[in-house]
């Protein structure tokens, strides 16, 4: 019996590692491990999946008239959204789960919608097309859906583990993570959540056209009739947009967009944007008021700048805060004028003031017109000093015409915004004043008044030469509801007498 310890101390000096004690399975080594794994393999499975989804996990479908696109997205409160491209976005609280179903509506297709317009009989058939449009459209997402999430799980899950088994592994789990969450939404899927929508941006006023949830249960055929005529409006709202005269390019001519007075309207960025691209502009040019209040919260609306095709300068206007103006400096293509500040694009040199009053909060006594010429005398010495510097300004710009009267004999051109109707008129000492109307129709809260204020944009020839105005096209929209678009030329005075040829070409009758 004692040979026996004497012989277990030797074995354990001359193999230490048999005599290594083992790890117990509850310890929390053993059991912190496989939560740590599972996590990680979960969130490779929610990445990859919502990279495959943004990959290739959409599907371009009719939707009755409209041309869309379908896609699934994660979201915690599941749902629908409809985005109407300018016009805002309908929220639906179609289904609870964790993807949201997002349709985008990129056109209207001509033919379907004039076939409603010509036909009004079908409007009776036009419930049950767009289901069966949309029934179609789902399933077909519903598969490509599968596939990306599949995919992009299965790629992700073999670049991070490296392993194939892994990498199926974590396909596999997303695609049961599809599945559940396919079953989630049918068995909570609410039909009637087209009755109760949330509306946004200018479909905001929908509402108050088509009647409220009560009202189009009781009478559902009126309610087709609105809806339709809302459709035909906003076919024509897109037919105008697109398809505005075209003007042959002129390396002689610089275009310049002016526009003004947006009032945080998110239809005014689509509409700038068609302009752009319809008139080869070189830059844009806002003489402010492209907020309503000035605010941080307001910021996310300025981000659409970016994508505007052309360089953007602007002044600070009355609704505009210098919050506004800081998160404009900062966005690549904008150039904030103030103070007389002057920069050159495009060929032309361009020097501004902004606002001296903000007017929104009403948190300090406004100076009046009194403020706004002393803005404008400063603006005023600011163009001597360049004219003597031997950079003399060719376009000026002021939010109120009555700081822009300042400038006159300083400048050839001075540009504004502020009071929403056009001025034209040439100043004693030969400044010409231009003033837009307002870009935004008044804002979002013009939807309020008794009629739709017009959406109103010009745009300037500028002779690359002499870098003065040769003529321009004031370009007039009807405001939400109407369907008027009207294009017209004009020749300053001077030119009419002995015109030179046209800047760009012969338009195309409007």
């Amino acid at each position: 019996m004692a040979r026996d310890p004497f012989r277990a101390a030797l074995v354990r000096v001359r193999h230490p590692l048999r005599s290594r004690p083992t790890v117990t399975t509850g310890s929390p080594a053993a059991t912190g491990h496989p939560y740590v794994r599972a996590l990680g393999l979960l969130a490779v499975v929610v990445l990859g999946a919502w990279l495959g989804l943004l990959t290739v996990g959409s599907v371009r479908t009719p939707v009755g008239p409209m041309d869309t696109t379908m896609t699934l997205r994660p979201s915690l409160s599941g749902g629908s959204k409809i985005n109407v491209s300018p016009l805002g976005a309908l929220e639906l609280r179609s289904h609870v789960a964790p993807v949201r179903l997002d349709v985008d509506v990129d056109q209207l297709d001509p033919e379907r919608s004039q076939a409603l317009v010509k036909h009004p009989e079908r409007l009776s058939g036009l419930q049950d097309e767009v289901t069966r449009d949309v029934a179609a459209g789902t399933r077909e997402l519903a598969v490509r859906s599968c596939v990306a999430v599949v995919s992009g799980a299965t790629a992700l899950g073999l670049a991070v583990y490296r392993r194939p088994r892994r990498a199926l592994a974590a396909g596999g789990l997303a695609l049961a993570l599809l599945a559940a969450s396919g079953v989630s939404a049918y068995a909570t899927w609410n039909p009637k959540s087209v009755l109760e929508p949330k509306f946004s941006g200018l479909l905001s006023s929908a509402p108050s056209v088509v009647g409220d949830a009560r009202s189009i249960v009781t009478d559902f055929d009126v309610y087709q009739q609105e809806l339709a005529r809302l459709v035909t409006n906003v076919t024509k709202l897109y037919d105008a947009t697109s398809t505005l005269p075209v003007y042959q390019p002129d390396p002689a001519t610089i275009r310049v967009l002016h526009v003004s007075d947006i009032h945080l309207n998110p239809a005014s960025w689509h509409i700038i944007s068609s302009l752009v691209k319809q008139y080869e502009i070189d830059v844009i040019i806002d003489s402010g008021d492209t907020m309503d209040h000035g605010t941080a919260a307001e910021n996310g609306f300025l981000d659409p700048v970016r994508g505007l095709g052309a360089p953007y300068v602007w002044v600070r206007g009355n609704h505009d805060s210098k919050v506004t103006q800081d998160r404009l400096r900062k966005l690549g293509n904008v150039h904030v004028l103030d103070e007389g500040a002057a920069v050159d694009v495009a060929g032309l040199r361009i020097a501004g003031t902004g606002d001296p009053q903000f007017t929104p909060d009403r948190s300090r006594p406004t100076g009046g017109k009194a403020s706004e010429q002393l803005a404008g005398m400063r603006l005023a010495s600011a163009l001597r000093d360049q004219k003597r510097a031997g950079t003399p300004v060719d376009i000026a710009v002021a939010h109120d015409p009555d700081a822009a009267r300042e400038t006159d004999g300083t400048v050839p051109l001075v540009l504004a915004g502020h009071v929403h109707h056009r001025v034209n008129e040439l100043l004693e000492f030969g400044t010409r004043l231009k003033v837009e109307g307002s870009t935004g129709g008044g804002g979002l809260r013009a939807v309020q008044n008794e009629k739709p204020e017009k959406v109103r944009a010009s745009v300037l020839y500028m002779d690359r030469s002499t870098r003065r105005l040769q003529a321009w096209d004031e370009i007039t929209l009807g405001g939400l509801g109407l369907t008027t678009a009207e294009v017209s030329r004009h020749l300053p005075e001077e030119n009419r007498a002995a015109p030179s040829p046209s800047p760009s070409g012969s338009p195309t009758s409007p």
